[in-house]
């Protein structure tokens, strides 16, 4: 196989997304990759995450996390975003850190990479798909290879979700098969971009 980098890329403002994203970092190592965990700095005024406990407790157990940059993304081969719903969309800390691309987009280093992304709402109808689709824009205009999980996977059967892995933070923590379905999505998103390196490779 060849050698596979993986950056995965997430905000986290209480530990849901954070959790999927540790599920996605294990399963893109099984998968034989190098792989960055990357947090997207918090935007949000002080007052606000003080004012919600596991909020900014969550803030000060990640701050060892080390924060993403444009680096990150030309080093990665794919890329995997987590994000929570915000209205349908993703979180503003995600927006502003993809808004910082323009300069390596224009140079052409985004195209050619395998995305996926995985989310988290607060009800089981809070924006999942539309969060996740609304991703997938952003990707259309990088000229990435969107790869979802689909239902390629007897864990997608139980997850229900073929656009990415996500969790009802209602629910709790995310548990077993949500936690899997991350694990499950990143190693699908390595192993294609390892067999897009070989032939790569071998038109060469």
């Amino acid at each position: 196989m060849e050698p596979v980098n993986a950056a995965i890329i997430y905000y986290s403002a209480t530990g849901n997304v954070h959790a999927l994203a540790q599920a996605a970092v294990e399963g893109a190592e099984k998968a034989g990759a190098q792989v960055r965990l990357r947090r997207v700095p918090e935007s949000a005024p002080p007052a606000a995450v003080d004012a919600n406990p596991a909020w900014s407790r969550h803030l000060r157990d990640t701050a060892d996390i080390d924060e993403a940059g444009l680096d990150d993304l030309a080093w990665a081969d794919v890329v995997l975003f987590g994000t929570p719903t915000r209205f349908g969309n993703p979180a503003s800390q995600l927006r502003a850190f993809i808004e910082t691309t323009g300069p390596l987009w224009a140079q052409g280093g985004l195209a050619g990479k395998v995305y996926s992304a995985f989310t988290v709402s607060n009800t089981a109808h809070g924006g999942q798909e539309s969060t996740l689709l609304a991703l997938a824009n952003t990707f259309y205009h990088w000229g990435g290879i969107i790869v979802p999980p689909g239902y390629t996977d007897p864990v997608q059967f139980e997850s229900g979700n073929p656009y990415g892995a996500s969790h009802v933070a209602r629910d709790g923590l995310p548990g077993t098969v949500a936690l899997q379905a991350a694990g499950y999505q990143a190693r699908r998103a390595v192993d294609i971009a390892a067999a897009l390196a070989t032939g790569r490779t071998a038109q060469g």
